[in-house]
Order: C-alpha cells, then structure tokens, then sequence
C-alpha cells in the first residue's frame, strides 16, 4: 500500500485467512485484517533478538493509531518492552478497584473527618455494590450517571447529591495522588443545589412544648438526647457521641476532633442542662452520656421516625433544633453574638485575631436565659391576680 489513510483501510476486503497491512508511514504499525471483516492495528517489533506484537486499543483513528506506535518506538528506543509496559499497566488498573481505593482513602484519611464513618456507610451500601470491583482508571463519566440515577430512583435526589460529594472528593484525592488518572465527575452532575438543602424551619410554641412533653414520657436515652439538643443547641452528631469525660464542673468541653470547625468549644451549662444529665441513667463502664448498650446512641433515624408519631409534629428535623434554639436565644435577649459562640460558630478571622476573650461567663449567661424561655413555654404558668377589696 503506497499509502495508508482511513478510507483506504475501510476498504480492505477480508481474506479466508487473516493478513496484515504494514503502514509505511510509521515504523512497526500494521492493520490486522480478520476473516469476519473486523480490523484492529498492532505494532511488530523485535525485544531482546525476539519478535513481539503489541496489540493496541480496538475502535481508533489511523491517526491515533500512528501516535500510539510512536510512543511504543520512543519506549522500545529506551530499553523498554511496550508489550511488557502494557500488560503492567493493566495489571495496576484492575488492582486499583473503586473500593480498594476508597478504602486507601479512609485509611489515611478518615482519622482527620469526623464523617468517616457516615462515608464508610454510604459507600458500603450505595457505592461498592455498582462500582465496587470496577477498576478506578475504567469507571466511566456514565457510570456515575448510571450510579446516580439508581440511587435518586431509589433514595432520592439528596442521598444522590451526597454520594456524588462523597465519590467527587475519593476520586479528586487519587486524582492528586495519581500520574495519569482523571476523575470523569464534572460539574453539574448534583442532583440537587445548595437552596435545595437549606432550611428555614423552626418549631413554635405549641410544637416546642410537644415535642418537650413527648421527650419527657419517651424511656430511655433518646427523650434525654432531644431535650438537650434544645438546651444546648448543640449540632446532634455532637451529642450522639457526646462522653462524660468531657464534662468539668458546669462546662462541656467538644473537642476539636468532633467539632465541625476543628477547634476545641468550651460550652457552659445551664442549671437545667445539668439537672438533665443528672437525671441520665449512667451505664457501667460505659463513658457515653446518651446510650441503650454501652455504645453511642444510635438508631437516631429509626428514633426520630417513632419519637414524631408520638408527639404529632411533623416536617421538622432533629437540627432544626438548633435553629430553634438559636431563635429562642434572640427571643430571649441574648446579644448576637453571644448567641453564635454558643452555638461554636466561628467568628471573624480579624476578630479571631485580637479578641483573646474566652466569653464563658457570658455564653452562660445566654443557656440560662434559653433555659428560662423553654421552662417558661413547657411549662406556662397562669397568671395570677391579687384582687384588693377597698
């Protein structure tokens, strides 16, 4: 063939038996044609005095082509075996599973995140049973399209959104840890946006008191766990795992490793905080406030589900405690500010800077006029007329 080009190649007849075409514009690059019509190129080469065959990837241009047996030339020049560097590489594709990797991943990075285990939950149940065993280098930009759309089907549109969060930062990790692999997740595959989780709920008065009395009939430590969510507008997560060594006189110490903005929060309690704790049956040898078995409470979802059929609010979550509590807190009189370091917001980076300020006292202050407003909507008190006769 004088000439090699891509109609050429398509028009090349197949034989009884297979032949090959060599391509004089490239070194070693020839076209297989097969008895059934089929063609695929390969690369002939001698390695160590031994005639070799590289056979490259089915479904490419001439053009591609061409530059892959250049780059298998540029490897033979080296004193390497391309074959041999081929069959290496897919060996370490097809070990880099998706779960290998992200079990790499939690391994050397779950001790810095708090979620570790929300991901080592969600990737064992959604994300391994699809994509688990697929080589990380094969999974396509579809099979996360595919992976999603099951999950949304299934789950809905917010686990789905989750889980890509999750996928994203795996995969944006072996990204950087990696020489050749791109991540094939791109922008706007959420199926959600950030407005889509942002709520507004907070319980009223009626709903306040409610869920209090409900939490105060429910036995065992979940009615304790909702009541101090309230009281201390703590994030729920911080108060599953909550343990009594973190309690020091009135203050209650969440330590950087549980907080959600990797500082220590010294978070004073209220008299009523404190006479709930005292009230908390403790389990031997356990050091977890809040537990049935010993362990961190759990079963929170299942809980929840229960807890709010006996107290008939519906459409509120347990954080929407928090942003009731934090409402209250304005209700109150607390300063704003007060009210956001109890809440273990961050401040200002400037202010951060200079204000050196520890505001326990006045963070104390805050619970306990949050105490008094929801002893005051639990528990109304009528008012009473002292009738003077003249």
């Amino acid at each position: 063939m004088a000439r090699m080009t891509n109609i050429s190649i398509a028009a090349l007849k197949p034989k009884a038996a297979r032949y090959e075409v060599s391509d004089p514009q490239q070194r070693g690059l020839r076209v297989t044609v097969h008895p059934s019509g089929t063609k695929t190129f390969i690369v002939r080469y001698r390695y160590g005095g031994k005639p070799k065959k590289l056979t490259l990837a089915s479904g490419i241009t001439l053009e591609h082509a061409r530059k892959l047996a250049g780059d298998a030339m540029f490897e033979l020049a080296r004193g390497n075996d391309p074959a041999a560097l081929k069959a290496e590489a897919k060996a370490a594709a097809q070990s880099d599973t998706v779960r290998a990797i992200c079990e790499e991943f939690l391994s050397r990075e779950g001790g810095k995140m708090r979620s570790a285990g929300k991901y080592q939950r969600i990737l064992q149940r959604l994300v391994y049973p699809e994509l688990g065993s697929k080589p990380i280098g094969y999974v396509r930009r579809r099979d996360i399209v595919r992976l999603l759309d099951k999950i949304e089907d299934e789950n809905g549109p917010a686990q789905a959104t989750v889980v890509l969060a999750i996928v994203r930062r795996i995969f944006a990790w072996h990204a950087a840890r990696s020489d050749d692999y791109n991540s094939p997740i791109v922008r706007g595959m959420a199926r959600t946006t950030a407005s889509d989780h942002r709520r507004e709920r907070t319980l009223d008065d009626d709903e306040i008191r409610r869920v209090w009395e409900t939490a105060t009939a429910t036995q065992g430590a979940f009615g304790y766990y909702v009541k101090f969510l309230l009281l201390t507008a703590c994030r729920r997560e911080e108060a599953a795992s909550m343990r009594w060594s973190e309690i020091s006189d009135i203050v209650w110490t969440l330590p950087a490793s549980r907080n959600k903005v990797k500082k220590d929060l010294a978070r004073p309690l209220s008299a009523a905080a404190l006479d709930l704790l005292s009230a908390v049956p403790r389990i031997h040898g356990s050091d977890f406030v809040f537990s049935y078995d010993g362990g961190r409470l759990g079963g929170i979802g299942r809980r929840k589900i229960e807890f709010e059929k006996a107290c008939g609010v519906s459409d509120w979550r347990l954080h929407d405690l928090r942003r009731t509590a934090r409402s209250l807190m304005s209700r109150a009189g607390v300063p704003s500010e007060h009210a956001e370091r109890c809440l273990g917001h961050l401040q200002p980076a400037i202010q951060q800077t200079y204000d050196r300020h520890k505001y326990i006292a006045e963070m104390a202050l805050a619970f306990e006029k949050l105490a008094t407003l929801i002893g005051q909507i639990t528990d109304p008190q009528p008012n009473v007329v002292a009738m003077v006769r003249s």
